[in-house]
This record gives C-alpha cells, structure tokens and sequence, in this order.
C-alpha cells in the first residue's frame, strides 16, 4: 500500500512505515494536482499538515483513499464529517506536539517582557551607535514569576502550557466550554511531582484577571477576542497566539498595542496566513513566528511514529 506525505514526515515515521509494508511516497504535489497524484499513484493514505487541504473535491476525486491523516491537531483544512461519511478513516496525533507549541509560548512570553524581538531587531542596526540609548528603552523588563497566566483552552496543549507556567511560580487560571475541572500533573527531573486542580471560569472573568493571556483553541466562527473584550482585558496584558488565525481580531489587536491597552503580542498563526497583514509584521510590540508551533525533532518524530502506528493497526 502507498502512504502519500504530501507535507512531509519525520525519518522515524517513514521507517516505521516501511518496516509495517508501506510505499512512503515524501514528492510535495502542489494543492490542484493532489487528486491525480493519488489517483495515477494508486494512493490509499495521504497525510498532511496545515498546508494540504483535503476537501470534499479531493475525497469525491478519489475513491481509493482509505486514510486521511493529520499530522498535529487541528484538522480544519479537512472535511472530517465528510470523510467520514465515505468511509474513510481520518486520524491526527492530538499528544505529539503539546509540548513544542507550549514551549514556544513561553517563547513569546520571554520575548515580550523583555523586548528581546525589538531588540533583535534594533542591536544590529544601532547597537554600536546607540548602544546606551538601547540599553534604557529595554530597561523595563517584567518577570513572569508571581504572574496570572489566563489559558483560553485548556485541553492537552492547554495543560502543557499550564505545567511550564506552574514551574515558573505563576498563577495559572483557564477558562473552557468543555472541560469544567482538570488535574494538571507537574513532574520533575528526579521522579518527583506536583498535582493542582484548575477550574474553568467564564471569559469574561478570565479576560478581567490575566497579566497574560494565552489561545489554545480550534479555528472558530467569530473572535475570541475583538474589540469588545479588548476593552475589558486588563491595561497592560500580554497577548500569545499559537493556536488558530482568526480568533484575535487583529485590527483591533494593532489598535490596543499602540494605545498601550496591551503590551505585546506573540503571535505564530494570522488572519491572512500564509500571507501576513504588513501593519502585523512591521509592529514593535509583536513578537513574530511563521506557524512553527510544532516544528521541533522531537515532535515531528512523535507525529510521524505515531500516525505509523495508527495506519499499521487500521490497514494491517
């Protein structure tokens, strides 16, 4: 059988393929021709990422699928329900990446209180000239220990976020539709570890308390926060996507950073990814990353045995 990975997949997946009896074909097919590939090449799984887009064209076009899998989370850029109608299997690898995407929140958070995104920006340019003119428009730096981490939903990428943030000595608080109360697990180095419960609030209160405040949600129809909830964050707060584009109103988001109303941004996903609003890219108070949430060895080589794994029991 043919496993086509049109948006890539690690060494390890590929050899654990391989060693369960699959053709791994790595050829990146451009979106339009995605159909007759898998047809010419007698495809059953095909795998993506978030470029790929299997919709109900591609489906109907090809008939022999028998897998469509997602490598991460979200699976927005496929027609599940659809798929599924038809028989077809579709699988994605919610646990692989958690980590990666909560490692680079902290990322964002560490570059936002201390202007370390401006400042890369800047040391190149004026380091040598002005470099005490730098060194005092950096000064005010934030810690985030003793600080309330506000989590917009705490699911598995969630609860990573929420561990990295206990270990730093912050105030962890979560709000979520789903998930009423959940036992976040802290383990440590030695076998040691720490269990505290954290309870969903509403929104608003969340919105209310939050130093900083952190997405961890699926692609929605409106915003989770626009110009309404702007105006009840508190003065100062720092903001970090690294979920879905389109659930910050980003108009509105560029309006609180230059009133002062918000601090910073991090943001990994946009709006009008893959082709970023300029008034976002050139922005002093937003720290920047092309959708790399679970673009590490490690995760990608968690995805790929992991997806493996799922195509050998569902296929063998």
């Amino acid at each position: 059988m043919k496993v086509l990975a049109n948006d890539g997949i690690s060494k390890s997946g590929i050899l654990a393929l391989e060693k369960g009896g699959f053709e791994v074909i790595t050829t990146k097919v451009a979106q339009e021709q995605v159909a007759n590939f898998i047809n010419e090449n007698n495809v059953d799984v095909i795998l993506v990422r978030s470029a790929t887009k299997v919709r109900k064209d591609i489906i109907d076009a090809c008939p022999g699928i028998k897998i469509i899998g997602r490598g991460g989370v979200g699976m927005d850029n496929i027609d599940v329900d659809y798929a599924k109608s038809k028989g077809i299997h579709v699988i994605n690898t919610p646990a692989s990446s958690s980590e990666s995407v909560a490692e680079l929140v902290f990322g964002h958070l560490f570059s936002g209180v201390r202007f370390l995104h401006d400042s890369n920006r800047n040391m190149p340019l004026e380091g040598d000239s002005n470099f005490d003119g730098l060194k005092k428009a950096y000064a005010n730096g934030t810690e985030l220990r003793g600080k309330t981490l506000g989590i917009v939903g705490i699911g598995r990428i969630g609860q990573a976020t929420a561990k990295m943030a206990l270990g730093l000595g912050m105030k962890v608080i979560a709000a979520d539709s789903f998930i009423p109360e959940v036992d976040v697990k802290v383990e440590f180095f030695d076998g040691q570890s720490i269990t505290t419960k954290i309870v969903s609030q509403s929104l608003e209160s969340l919105f209310k308390e939050a130093d900083f405040i952190t997405l961890h949600v699926p692609a929605q129809d409106g915003y989770i926060i626009g110009e309404k909830e702007f105006e009840i964050l508190k003065d100062g707060v720092g903001i970090v996507n690294c979920a879905r584009g389109g659930v910050i109103d980003e108009v509105a988001l560029v309006k609180a950073l230059d009133s002062g109303k918000v601090a910073f941004a991090g943001l990994d996903v946009f709006e009008s990814e893959p082709k970023p609003e300029m008034a976002i890219l050139m922005h002093s108070k937003i720290s920047l990353t092309p959708h790399i949430g679970a673009a590490t060895g490690e995760a990608q080589d968690r995805i790929g045995t992991e997806l493996a794994s799922q195509i050998i029991t569902l296929l063998s």
